[in-house]
């Protein structure tokens, strides 16, 4: 059903805007039909890489292929051959759900004997059927999501960018939509989405976390957990938790500290050892323990661990 050409490859990419270095030598590959997932806090280059990779934005220096077209040299070819959805949806809010489909069917050059079919498609992909009359600007927000994707795709790319395609829309709609990801990574094309999401992040074939432009890990949403932290984790359950906080800001054992809901997540060396110590150490400053063991960590704590500074030398918060 989609074009061959599949693959993103970049090489040492480079993007600065003046002295700031904003994409910092990034260098993957990814393969057809995964799902890649691009991690990281505001500000840390995610955008602005997948403006390059689409065409949108020359490379500093480094080298991208997608789509078998390079981004500096093939730009216009790169954007024929890859559907792009941006949190904004870049939809027009004052025309109907049919005139989006059949404005963005011409900008990607859909050929007219296949057009009825390829909006019958979309429709029917974004489950719009009978809503084609609906001014844009009156949908839900998960509407217009799928129908964002379904204008993105219409001319059955093998490559699609989706920019924090999620932002803003309820669970249950952002859920559906990640069925349509699976789906359509299920049909070999390759969708490389970046989002803050971590529950999104699990529904991602690979990972890379991305901070102040450099990429600081890559892998498999198991592997970054069973790898990527610095140290191991305990869970601690105390009370009262603020003072908490601040005595284990001068604990010797605790290498990083953090608030996860009602208790704290502490990163130490080795949490056998470190268990009694911390224990003995809260007491001594009138913090009870209630529970403490070692814990697996999350997805989000190793995006903490990797992509936070820790403040006044050790304490964090993840929110």
């Amino acid at each position: 059903m989609f074009e061959n050409h599949s693959s993103v490859v970049i090489e040492d990419l480079v993007r600065r805007f003046g002295d700031f270095v904003a994409v910092n030598h990034i260098s993957l590959e990814t393969r057809g039909g995964e799902i890649f997932g691009f991690l990281g806090p505001n500000g840390a280059g995610k955008s602005t890489t997948i403006r390059m990779l689409c065409g949108l934005l020359t490379p500093t220096s480094g080298r991208a292929i997608v789509a078998g077209y390079d981004v500096a040299r093939e730009p216009e070819s790169v954007r024929q051959n890859i559907g792009y959805m941006s949190q904004k949806f870049s939809l027009y809010n004052d025309l109907k759900v049919i005139e989006n489909l059949r404005l963005f069917a011409g900008l990607y050059n859909v050929p007219s004997d296949k057009l009825t079919e390829r909006i019958d498609w979309a429709l029917d992909m974004a489950n719009l059927k009978g809503q084609e009359n609906l001014i844009v600007g009156t949908l839900p927000g998960g509407w217009k999501q799928r129908l964002a994707l379904g204008c993105a795709v219409l001319h059955k790319p093998p490559i699609i960018f989706l920019d924090e395609p999620t932002s803003g829309v309820d669970p249950i709609s952002r859920r559906q939509f990640w069925e349509l990801i699976h789906n359509m990574a299920g049909e070999g094309v390759t969708v490389f989405v970046t989002t803050h999401y971590m529950e999104e992040a699990e529904y991602c074939n690979r990972l890379a976390l991305i901070f102040r432009g450099r990429m600081v890990a890559l892998g498999t949403p198991s592997e970054l957990k069973q790898k990527s932290m610095k140290g191991e984790l305990l869970l601690v359950e105390c009370t009262p938790l603020g003072p908490a906080v601040e005595v284990l800001q001068s604990a010797p054992m605790v290498m990083d500290a953090a608030v996860f809901g009602n208790a704290l997540h502490l990163v130490v060396e080795q949490a056998e050892a470190a268990t009694p110590e911390v224990k003995k150490y809260l007491a001594e400053h009138g913090v009870t323990v209630r529970r403490i063991e070692k814990i697996r960590p999350s997805l989000e704590d190793v995006f903490v661990s990797l992509t936070t500074e820790p403040r006044n030398g050790k304490e964090r918060k993840a929110s």
